[in-house]
């Protein structure tokens, strides 16, 4: 069993002891890969991982597919580097199906690529805490957009969108709520999944759009 493989087994270990709802969940998907749907995109750096997350803001994973689709083809076949996107015509963007809000959030993001206050390694380096302050530091970028880039880029292992409305969907459903819980209340629930909130919140995300798609 590989490293990577045992943590995974004591992740799960662990929050099958920590929460007995989430047990249940877990003992229902037994074969459950919760970054299988990542590896079935292409490989993608960081500034590329924040054109999937900006360009899939309210929007499903296919439409979201499509319009990373539609952007490879308005450059050449590849998702556009920071430079690409600032060296080309805004109208690609919207020609992608992405709004110009959007674009003019990815350009933001390219200009900082571009200038050396973002890069890979940079962001590596820094806590979760950085990223998102980092991040949110530009005009449509908010937490769920950061949150979702250290869970789907970095693979950090403590991350909680509480904001995302089919999570709160989801901790509503399983604990037995008649409300929608509040992002104070879903960092309530969540305390006993730390220090692997990113696992519990990648069960709970497949518990939802499973029965969504039943």
């Amino acid at each position: 069993m590989t490293a990577a493989a045992v943590a995974d087994s004591t992740a799960r270990e662990y929050l099958r002891n920590a929460d007995p709802v989430l047990a249940r969940v877990i003992d229902a998907h037994p074969d459950f890969r919760p970054r299988a749907w990542i590896d079935d995109l292409p490989g993608l750096d960081a500034f590329g991982t924040l054109i999937f997350q900006v360009a899939g803001q309210q929007l499903s994973v296919r439409a979201t597919r499509a319009i990373l689709s539609r952007l490879e083809e308005g450059f050449g076949g590849h998702l556009p580097s920071p430079a690409e996107v600032l060296a080309a015509d805004p109208q690609v963007l919207r020609a992608s199906g992405m709004s110009a809000r959007k674009g003019a959030t990815l350009r933001a993001l390219a200009e900082r690529f571009v200038d050396g206050r973002l890069s890979d390694d940079a962001l590596a380096q820094m806590t979760d805490e950085e990223i998102e302050a980092a991040l949110t530091e530009v005009s449509g970028i908010g937490p769920w957009t950061a949150q979702g880039f250290l869970i789907f880029a970095l693979d950090r292992p403590d991350v909680l969108l509480s904001g995302d409305l089919a999570l709160r969907h989801a901790v509503q459903r399983l604990y037995g709520l008649d409300h929608l819980p509040s992002e104070g209340e879903m960092l309530d629930v969540a305390e006993r999944w730390r220090p692997y909130r990113s696992l519990a919140t990648s069960y709970l995300f497949a518990s939802e759009f499973e029965r969504g798609a039943s």
